[in-house]
């Protein structure tokens, strides 16, 4: 057998390095045609979808998919799937608002909403997609205005979404900026900032049937579970478990359960230069996995109060880190922590 000559087997070993360099994980970002949306793949499978639609009270991302292709959102109000939650018909995907701006609340809306009643609710209105980006990671921008339903605008929002994979887990990560157009007073109120729904399966396990009033009087019945494929708990950087965690700080939450065959993880991590920061978290055993980094008195029994101002011309700025893992066993701390060092030193 013919030897390869030692400079020859540099180069070989040359280019196939560099082969495999360049197989890169590839995100696309594009327009989905004839609807308002834009669809996120990695590489060519689906990761979530960038809805803007005005016929809905607020754009979102739904669904969103982990790495093994189970969905984690809630299909209601806008695809409902069998055996899904009807309880806040507000609560769509992943999305972002506050239920007390200039005493509208945005948080509630939706088409649950009497019309008679709908002055009292705001409506954030996307207005221009500024930029889309693919590549190894992809990126979509977009501007909206906070209105009343006069569309008179009270803040003015940039978001800046960037959508990634680190070890296989899938990442969102999310920029907003809030410009106030107008003074704005945003009052210490237990629903807001980042929400998201989460898909049934990955509910805790609701031990009896609850109502929940919101500052308006309106009350929503939460059923106790009765199916034995809710199996999520929650875990906090400051290791507060299921039910424990509502209304608890910490740096990041994760929720985790079956779905699929596979262990489902999801975590959200609060960056240090959000207001309010270490976040309170608003987790529901229903489903809602929500950070709310200026509401605090609900949370802290009232020994806390934040009533969030913003002059005219003044801005806030508010990220956050979403991370979706799949497989065998939960995401571990271990690999989160590196994920939250990484997040916390963007500036």
């Amino acid at each position: 057998m013919k030897k390869i000559k030692p400079f020859l087997l540099l180069l070989i070993m040359a280019i196939s390095g560099y082969a495999v360099a360049q197989k890169r994980t590839r995100v696309d970002v594009k327009k989905v045609a004839g609807a308002e949306k834009y669809s996120i793949t990695i590489d060519g499978k689906s990761f979530t979808e960038f809805v803007f639609t005005d016929t809905m009270e607020k754009p979102f991302l739904y669904p969103i998919y982990a790495p093994n292709g189970q969905a984690i959102t809630r299909g209601f109000p806008w695809k409902p799937e069998p055996n899904d939650p009807v309880d806040h018909p507000h609560h769509i995907g992943l999305w972002f608002n506050y239920e007390n701006v200039n005493g509208l609340d945005f948080w509630n809306n939706s088409f649950a909403i009497a019309p008679e009643k709908k002055k009292q609710y705001g409506w954030i209105r996307t207005d221009a997609i500024v930029e889309t980006a693919s590549g190894p990671q992809g990126k979509l921008v977009y501007t909206a205005n906070w209105t009343d339903q006069q569309k008179n605008i009270l803040l003015r929002e940039k978001t800046t979404y960037t959508f990634s994979v680190a070890d296989g887990k899938r990442i969102i990560d999310k920029h907003t900026v809030l410009t106030a157009v107008q003074d704005v007073a945003m009052p210490d109120a237990k629903d807001g900032m980042l929400g998201l729904r989460v898909a049934h399966e990955l509910e805790l396990p609701v031990k009896q049937t609850k109502e929940y009033k919101d500052d308006k009087g309106i009350v929503t019945k939460v059923l106790a579970t009765k199916d034995s494929t809710v199996t999520g708990n929650y875990l906090t950087s400051e290791g507060k478990q299921g039910d424990a965690a509502w209304g608890t700080r910490g740096t990041w939450c994760m929720l985790y359960g079956k779905k699929g065959g596979d262990s489902i993880s999801i975590a959200i991590i609060d960056h240090p230069e959000n207001p309010g920061y270490p976040t309170f978290w608003h987790a529901r055993n229903y489903g809602l996995f929500a950070a709310n980094p200026i509401g605090q008195k609900a949370f802290s029994d009232g020994k806390l109060v934040l009533n969030y101002k913003l002059a005219k011309g003044q801005q806030a700025i508010f990220r956050h880190r979403i991370v979706i893992a799949s497989g065998k066993n939960r995401m571990g701390i271990a690999e989160l922590d590196p994920l939250v060092i990484d997040f916390h030193e963007h500036r």
